[in-house]
């Protein structure tokens, strides 16, 4: 499977990074997107920061910036299976939204629109505003999975890690990907 990952200017990087390694570890062959946003919260929330984030995904796949207009994931053509924008903020879910693809992000989602390959963005916002709302609305019904990243509680998670591992299981498991990065529900 050819997947391209895009990490955006949301808080939850983390959700992202696990997905990566996910994925790699899983066999997919991986295109990976950073927005300039990304790169800014990375060195917030990414243990040494945005460099030490960028030489780990280095290692899961081939990562473009949010202008390589020009890299394979802006055209359909390239042979993604899936795009995932993890984390997906609300700047770049209205971009897709609206069908403005300013970036390599907005570009890459509108082709898994056209070419009707599936598109999953974990939203990464609380409150979420009427106009969040729309916008995941209008791409719902045109197929696009909208997944917040709400860890569940149920595999009584220990650390943080095991919610981060959950949220990037749920993307797993709309890719029909096999995984155990959670326990599932047992009654």
């Amino acid at each position: 499977m050819r997947v391209t990952l895009a990490l955006t200017g949301a808080s939850g990087i983390a959700y992202g990074m696990r997905l990566a390694e996910a994925l790699k570890g899983a066999g997919a062959k991986l295109d990976i997107v950073v927005t300039a946003a990304a790169l800014k919260v990375m060195d917030y929330e990414e243990p040494g920061g945005s460099k030490k984030a960028l030489a780990r995904l280095e290692k899961c796949g081939r990562v473009y910036g949010d202008c390589e207009i020009g890299a394979p994931p802006a055209s359909g053509s390239s042979g993604a299976d899936a795009v995932v924008v993890c984390p997906c903020s609300m700047k770049t879910l209205s971009a897709i939204a609206c069908g403005f693809s300013f970036n390599l992000v907005a570009r890459a989602a509108d082709v898994a629109i056209k070419e009707g390959k599936t598109l999953v963005l974990v939203v990464r916002e609380t409150p979420i505003s009427a106009i969040h709302l729309e916008n995941m609305l209008k791409l719902a019904r045109l197929g696009v999975v909208i997944m917040p990243a709400s860890p569940a509680l149920y595999h009584s998670p220990k650390k943080v890690e095991d919610q981060v591992d959950f949220i990037a299981g749920k993307v797993l498991d709309r890719l029909k990907i096999k995984h155990s990065l959670y326990r599932r529900w047992k009654p």
